[in-house]
């Protein structure tokens, strides 16, 4: 299974990717973002597949205390990132669908990427403060991760010192991140609903939904079971069914995201056979 989803996304996200830089027609915001939201899941799926595929080979489940925190990082940078680019996405919807005379002129190529640097950064700061505060935690054994990758409740369970700091700092990001974030996705697709309801005709109230429906069905599903991992108790063992969840957000949406976003895309379409060598127009 694994050997399948890890070449799978890395092809598809590589693909999307390629596509928005080569291709003119997707020089648009909304492509721009998508490209990102691939690199992030190429980040993601890196950071836990090539690990994980190592120690099926070997017949070893271990991992050093650096590469550890490396993985715990990584993951963390993809998640709290990616947590804010599905609101600049949001937003961007929001422009488009509610303000589409507006559209050209606030989502600049300057604001487009003066937003995808806060974005990164803001991603970057989070996971390197939580990953230090683990990191400086002490570690007296079992060394057993309850999970199949580093994350910052499974190892912090392990620690035989005070987490409190830790815990302050993930709850924080969990509010200000997931719960800010989550509210202004919300909040966003309240005020395109209300605008398509005042669309005349059905056909035209169709069409404004399918544009952004996509969108709305891979932010339903990335934040349902990031919030059923981490809303629990810290001292709750990872047990089959939250593996499975974890499974589900680290392994199979990098490789559905691009399915869901682009290639299923007339846009993406036509690049994908405008890139590929051997097909002739006709």
């Amino acid at each position: 299974m694994w050997l399948c989803l890890y070449p799978a996304a890395i092809l598809s996200n590589s693909f999307v990717i390629l596509a928005t830089v080569v291709h003119s027609a997707l020089h648009t915001p909304m492509y721009f973002f998508i490209s990102n939201l691939a690199i992030l899941d190429l980040v993601a799926i890196s950071s836990v597949l090539p690990k994980m595929l190592e120690n099926l080979i070997v017949g070893k489940n271990t991992i050093s205390f650096e590469g550890c925190m490396a993985q715990l990082y990584t993951f963390t940078f993809s998640g709290s990132t990616e947590l804010s680019l599905l609101t600049v996405m949001s937003c961007d919807w929001y422009l488009a669908i509610c303000w589409p005379l507006h559209y050209v002129t606030v989502m600049s190529k300057r604001t487009c990427i003066s937003l995808m640097a806060g974005v990164w950064g803001i991603g970057a700061m989070d996971s390197l403060i939580n990953t230090l505060l683990v990191a400086q935690l002490d570690f007296c054994g079992p060394n057993l991760v309850q999970n199949f990758l580093c994350e910052i409740p499974p190892v912090r369970a392990l620690s035989c010192s005070s987490n409190y700091l830790s815990e302050i700092m993930v709850y924080m990001s969990d509010i200000v991140l997931g719960m800010g974030n989550f509210l202004l996705v919300v909040l966003s697709y309240c005020l395109i609903i209300i605008t398509i309801l005042k669309i005349q005709g059905s056909a035209g109230k169709w069409k404004a939904f399918s544009t952004c429906s996509s969108h709305l069905a891979a932010v339903g599903f990335f934040y349902s079971t990031v919030i059923y991992v981490y809303i629990q108790p810290t001292s709750t063992p990872l047990e089959k069914k939250n593996r499975a969840v974890s499974i589900m957000y680290t392994l199979v949406t990098p490789t559905l995201n691009p399915l869901i976003y682009s290639l299923l895309n007339k846009a993406i379409k036509e690049a994908f056979w405008k890139i590929v060598p051997f097909h002739k127009i006709k």
